[in-house]
C-alpha cells in the first residue's frame, strides 16, 4: 500500500496469535501478550517505541531506513526458576511512500537445565550443594528442586561444594535458545569414593510445539474458548456462527461518525468494540460486538462498566462481515474475561 504522504513510510506491527514453546507437560504460562515488552528502533538505536505492547501505537509514521522490532515476554536479567521467556526480533527496510507491517512470531528465546538426582548421589553426597552458573549469575539446585532452571543462551557450569570444601567444576554445556537440557546425576558405590556421574538424558525429547495465544490447545477452531479466534482473523471466518472469539474490548459507541472508536463516556449499551491490543482505537481494526438484551449486554455493557476497557475477552457468537462498518460478532451468547 502507498502512503499519500511524500517521502515518509508507515511502520506497523502486530503478533501472531501462536507462540512457538518448548513442550512440557503442563500448559506454559504465558504471560498477558497485552503486557509484552516492545521496543522499536531505527538504525542509529533511536527509540521511536518502548514499552508494552498493548500500549503501543497502532502505526508510526517514519523516514525511509531500516528499523529493528524487539518483543520479550518479561525482563530476565538473571537466571531463574521457572522463568520461560519468549520473544522475536525483527529487522524491516521501510520505503518512501509504503505502509510495511510486521507480523511478530514469538518463540522461547532463553534455555533451561532440569537436574535428575539418582539415590545413590543423594546417599553419597548427603551434605552436597549443586549450583548452575552462567555469566549473569548462580542458581542453587537443592535437592529437592523439581522446576527447570532457565539461563539466557550460552555457558552453563554445573558446580558442587560439600562440607565446606571449595566449589567445584562439573560440567558446562553451551545452551542453545529454546534448548532445554536435562542431566541425570549419580554416583554408584562401586565407582571409586568422591567420583560423580554425569550424563545428557536424551530420552526425553523436547519439542516445540504451537500454543495460541487466545488458548492453550494449539488450535484456531472457535469450537471453546481454549480455540478462540482471534480479532485478526475474524475476517477470515465470516459466516460462521457459534463461534468463540477473543480480543481487548477498547470502547463502543461505534454509530457515531469518524473512523476511530469512543474511548470513553461511553452513551450506547448495545455494543462494544474488541481489538488485537487494548491500545487499538481504529474502527477498521476493531470487531464490533453485539450485546444483545440480557446477561450479556448487563454484564459487559460500557456505560454501566467503563472499567472493562482493556480488559481481555473471549465472546461467543456468529461472525457478520458487516456491523457498523466493520467486521461483527452477533448474537453473542457466552462470554469469559480473563
Amino acid at each position: 500500500m502507498y502512503l499519500s504522504t511524500p517521502g515518509t513510510g508507515e511502520l506497523s506491527w502486530s503478533m501472531d496469535p501462536v507462540i512457538r514453546v518448548v513442550s512440557t507437560k503442563a500448559a506454559p504460562d504465558i504471560p498477558d501478550t497485552n503486557d509484552f515488552l516492545l521496543r522499536v528502533a531505527d538504525a542509529s538505536g533511536k527509540l521511536l517505541y518502548e514499552g508494552a505492547y498493548g500500549d503501543s501505537p497502532e502505526k508510526l509514521l517514519v523516514n525511509p531506513g531500516t528499523y529493528s522490532i524487539k518483543i520479550r515476554s518479561g525482563e530476565f536479567p538473571r537466571p531463574a526458576f521457572a522463568q520461560p521467556q519468549y520473544g522475536d526480533d525483527q529487522e524491516v527496510e521501510v520505503k518512501a511512500g509504503e505502509s510495511v507491517h510486521v507480523i511478530l512470531m514469538c518463540s522461547q528465546v532463553n534455555s533451561g537445565v532440569r537436574l535428575k538426582l539418582s539415590p545413590d548421589f543423594l546417599t553419597s553426597y548427603p551434605d552436597g550443594v549443586l549450583f548452575l552458573k552462567s555469566a549473569e549469575g548462580r542458581l542453587m539446585y537443592s535437592y529437592t528442586e523439581r522446576r527447570i532452571a532457565y539461563f539466557n543462551p550460552g555457558d552453563v557450569t554445573l558446580q558442587m561444594a560439600e562440607n565446606g570444601d571449595a566449589t567445584k567444576d562439573l560440567l558446562t554445556r553451551n545452551l542453545m535458545p529454546s534448548e532445554i537440557l536435562t542431566l541425570n546425576i549419580s554416583a554408584p558405590p562401586a565407582d571409586v569414593a568422591g567420583s560423580v556421574k554425569i550424563a545428557v538424558d536424551t530420552s526425553r525429547i523436547w519439542t516445540s510445539e504451537d500454543y495460541v495465544i487466545g488458548g492453550s490447545s494449539g488450535s484456531n477452531s472457535g469450537e471453546g474458548p481454549m480455540e478462540a479466534i482471534s480479532v485478526a482473523d475474524a475476517a477470515a471466518h465470516t459466516g460462521e456462527t457459534g463461534v468463540w472469539l477473543y480480543g481487548y474490548i477498547v470502547g463502543g459507541d461505534l454509530t457515531s461518525a469518524g473512523k476511530s472508536v469512543k474511548t470513553s463516556g461511553i452513551t450506547k449499551n448495545t455494543h462494544l468494540a474488541l481489538a488485537t491490543r487494548s491500545s487499538v482505537t481504529a474502527k477498521a481494526s476493531c470487531v464490533a460486538v453485539e450485546l444483545p438484551k440480557g446477561a450479556v449486554r448487563d454484564a459487559l455493557n460500557l456505560v454501566d462498566h467503563p472499567e472493562l476497557i482493556g480488559t481481555r475477552i473471549y465472546l461467543k457468537g456468529n461472525i457478520v462481515s458487516s456491523y457498523f462498518g466493520t467486521t461483527g460478532l452477533k448474537g453473542t451468547s457466552e462470554y469469559l474475561s480473563k
